[in-house]
């Protein structure tokens, strides 16, 4: 067969059977009597296992190599090429969710991509100052697009650049809670403590329906950031973390002051005062702990803690003691303070 009709016959051009030929992968068997190439059967058979390894990706020098060499094993080409195909998907994947983010930004012009591109860059940087200044040096006239903040902030492991991360996200608006929200379903508590963080710091009913349900996470900081955020908003549900959080601390402080607010409200305040008191006799030689239940119940309104606060000034824990009376006094001048 003639070369002009094995290439009408298996597709490959004459060209490239020529080119086959000069580097001795396919060569015909014979020449016709004018001197054009002839190719046999087992010449056309060689020609589709050609193209049937290149389709696998192999080169064209594999290609030589596996068909005429003795040594030639399989499994180890094999195993290379999955690793080079597996490399080039993930760069196309990333190409992929780069686009995507372009395109969630809504581009104006290419300015637009160019800037958003230029942020990517910035947020992928291996220095974390260069990553704060992606973030805190944005352009004018760009937005930065709530799902990319919302991927580096459960990737960011520096707490400077997580903080203005997360500073970006809640006055990016958006879809920005969905995006963070992700976060919190994720088995690596370092992702979900992350998302909690950013959560805090989002307004709205759905950001307090997904800290409220992290109220009932297995970490303890998962927990203690939902209910001091919560409690800030005002959920009484974080009433039991809340007091948890004053017995373990940290943000003792912070989580007493929050009881505090919450108590304000009558219908919350016997419950308040009621798991204080629990605590506190469930923990009868922990001085720190019980040091720390007192201030709590410094922060109750008005003068509903105060006779508990008198036992306890009277209490075996000398520095209890010291603790409750010091806070009467406080609580005391308190009213001469207002006028």
């Amino acid at each position: 067969m003639l070369i002009g009709d094995v290439a009408r016959f298996s597709g490959v051009s004459a060209r490239m059977l020529r080119h086959y030929d000069s580097l001795g992968l396919v060569r015909p068997t014979g020449r016709t009597v004018s001197g054009y190439r002839e190719y046999s059967p087992d010449d056309i058979r060689r020609i589709f296992h050609v193209e049937g390894l290149r389709s696998l990706g192999l080169s064209l020098r594999q290609i030589g190599q596996a068909l005429d060499g003795p040594g030639f094993s399989p499994s180890v080409l094999v195993g290379d090429l999955i690793r080079r195909t597996e490399a080039r998907l993930n760069r196309e994947q990333e190409l992929l969710e780069r686009l995507r983010t372009v395109d969630a930004a809504d581009p104006g012009g290419w300015h637009d991509v160019l800037r958003i591109v230029e942020l990517l860059h910035g947020l992928r940087s291996h220095s974390a100052a260069r990553r704060q200044q992606a973030v805190l040096a944005p352009a004018e006239d760009v937005p930065v697009p709530a799902e990319l903040l919302a991927e580096a902030i459960l990737t960011e492991s520096d707490p400077n650049v997580a903080g203005a991360l997360r500073w970006a996200l809640a006055r990016a608006g958006g879809d920005g809670v969905a995006s963070v929200a992700f976060g919190m379903g994720s088995e690596d508590v370092e992702v979900r403590r992350r998302a909690v963080l950013a959560l805090a710091e989002l307004p709205g009913d759905e950001a307090t329906m997904i800290l409220t349900d992290a109220l009932g996470d297995t970490d303890a900081t998962v927990r203690r950031h939902a209910a001091l955020s919560l409690g800030a908003r005002g959920v009484a549900q974080a009433v039991p973390a809340l007091v948890d959080t004053v017995v373990k601390g940290p943000n003792d402080v912070e989580a007493a002051e929050l009881l505090g607010a919450l108590a304000q409200d009558a219908k919350w305040a016997d419950l308040i005062m009621s798991a204080l008191v629990d605590e506190l006799a469930a923990h009868t030689v922990d001085s720190a702990v019980r040091v720390r239940l007192t201030q709590a119940f410094a922060e109750m309104p008005g003068t509903i803690a105060l006779d508990i606060l008198r036992q306890l000034a009277h209490d075996d824990d000398r520095v209890v003691g010291l603790v409750a009376s010091a806070l009467i006094v406080r609580l005391h001048e308190e009213p001469d303070q207002e006028n």
